[in-house]
């Protein structure tokens, strides 16, 4: 069984751009949420994948992804998932031996920064960068399914 752990917390400055080893651009949509789980097609750069993963809250929830074709995921995104897409910069930045994933999103979520680590098992310690601000991690506001449903844009 695949498990995902993770820790997200918003940004307090922009300290962490300096460190950026790599980025990705993303698009992402959801076919199909419900109370227990959701269903995503992911684009990053050349590659797509199928995703479904738990709809639990914290920091631990069960993922299952599997390649698909390109061009499969983009017809996907354009005529079957619910509008507005996740579109998103990831940017990869290493912090005391740990990666760290900085979303910075575009689209109907612009504005919006999140950066989330994932761990090999729960209760692992990390050090927290300076960057790093309010853990959001049970916050369903910043879940990139959500955020698909009640854009940031519409926050305000």
């Amino acid at each position: 069984m695949a498990i995902e752990i993770e820790h997200k917390f918003l940004l307090v400055n922009d300290d962490w751009r300096q460190h950026i080893d790599h980025s990705v651009n993303y698009c992402q949509g959801y076919l199909n949420s419900q109370p227990t789980s959701s269903i995503r097609v992911r684009i990053s750069d050349n590659q797509a994948w199928l995703n479904i993963k738990s709809a639990t809250i914290g920091s631990q929830r069960h993922e299952y992804e599997y390649p698909i074709p390109l061009t499969d995921a983009q017809e996907i995104l354009a005529n079957l998932c619910r509008k507005p897409l996740i579109e998103k910069i990831r940017h990869f930045v290493t912090h005391d031996g740990n990666l760290w994933e900085i979303d910075e999103f575009s689209g109907d979520n612009q504005g919006l920064i999140v950066a989330e680590i994932e761990l090999s098992e729960v209760g692992q310690h990390f050090l927290k960068p300076d960057w790093a601000g309010q853990d959001v991690t049970d916050d369903l506001r910043y879940y990139n399914n959500n955020l698909a449903i009640h854009p940031y844009s519409e926050w305000r």
